[in-house]
């Protein structure tokens, strides 16, 4: 038996019970969390309660996940570079267009076939769905993950997220120009008209801290290394949309532009956002050692880069410009 209890703070206020322990059990499902509050296994301050029931500051809220069945989510070999791998963990470099976790629409060739092929075990605490998830990636977005091959993996791993030790670092692609030092601190929940999307402007939401830590200016486009304290759903996205700076390519937050520079126009080449979690760091789960991954931008937006360079070299370099601190 797996337990939790939290101590609900201004963030959860006002939230649903069932959306609360979403947030803040990222390798769990909102639909498993459900199932477990009907069953009687969430509490507030020693209560049963309903997956709608409404959180107030101070509230004492336990959870208990009994032990997971067996991964039934069938393995496909399916392209999926692994960048590191032992008894404990499994890093693997995402492709962009892959799903994480089967669900509707996606019942194969998500992340977690892949995962059950390349991995000799996995841990089953993400539920039947979900085995070894302890975070997620974008559909779109590629680059760097890390998965849990067992339950005290799992468990370590899913409290770093959780306390926010773990460091992630992306390289995105924004238009106009933003500069290297930006603090976003804008909290962000459910869009309230579209309810797919995201926005700062939700009726409930939850801190959320993103900062640019390097920026090249490449006249229209800004080449950003974006790092995030908080793993909110769509969050660099969201925030960068929201100061006016949109991500290349991305078409639900206002990434793409028909008319450009010629300078620009390798950039409508672009099927995704350009986005790409570069840089991942963590504690191992049972060695309690730091470690450092990275990997490289990928060929759909090396290229893109590439062209866009060749073209302002071209034009005379500007400078590169990096945070302070």
């Amino acid at each position: 038996m797996e337990r939790h209890e939290f101590t609900v703070d201004t963030d959860g206020v006002g939230m649903r019970l069932d959306v609360y322990l979403a947030e803040l059990l990222p390798g769990h499902s909102r639909s498993q969390l459900q199932r477990l509050i009907k069953d009687g296994e969430a509490t507030i301050a020693g209560r049963a309660a309903k997956p709608n029931s409404t959180l107030k500051a101070g509230d004492v809220v336990t959870v208990e996940i009994p032990d997971a069945a067996p991964a039934t989510p069938a393995a496909q070999d399916l392209d999926l570079p692994v960048v590191y791998q032992d008894a404990d963990v499994i890093v693997v470099d995402k492709p962009a267009g892959m799903v994480v976790h089967p669900a509707a629409g996606h019942a194969e060739g998500t992340l977690v076939n892949a995962l059950l092929f390349h991995a000799d075990n996995l841990s089953g605490v993400g539920g039947e769905q979900r085995p070894g998830i302890v975070h997620r990636l974008d559909r779109g977005t590629s680059g760097l993950m890390v998965a849990a091959k067992n339950d005290a993996a799992h468990r370590e791993l899913s409290r770093q997220f959780h306390d926010r030790e773990v460091e992630k670092e992306y390289v995105a692609l924004a238009w106009g120009e933003v500069h290297a030092g930006r603090r976003i601190d804008l909290p962000m929940g459910r869009d309230p008209v579209h309810r797919e999307k995201m926005s700062t402007r939700a009726r409930r939401s939850r801190t959320a801290v993103t900062r640019i830590t390097a920026a090249r200016d490449l006249r229209g486009v800004t080449l950003l290394h974006v790092a995030i304290a908080t793993g909110r759903t769509h969050q660099i996205r969201v925030h960068l949309s929201a100061i006016g700076h949109p991500i290349v390519g991305d078409q639900t937050y206002g990434g793409v532009r028909h008319r450009m520079p010629a300078a620009l126009r390798a950039v409508e080449r672009l099927e995704r956002p350009f986005l790409h979690a570069a840089r991942l760091s963590f504690v191992h789960p049972r060695e309690g050692i730091r470690m450092e991954f990275t990997c490289p931008l990928p060929p759909d937006l090396q290229g893109v880069l590439d062209e866009i360079l060749e073209k302002e070299e071209a034009q005379g370099a500007l400078p590169q410009r990096k945070a302070q601190g």
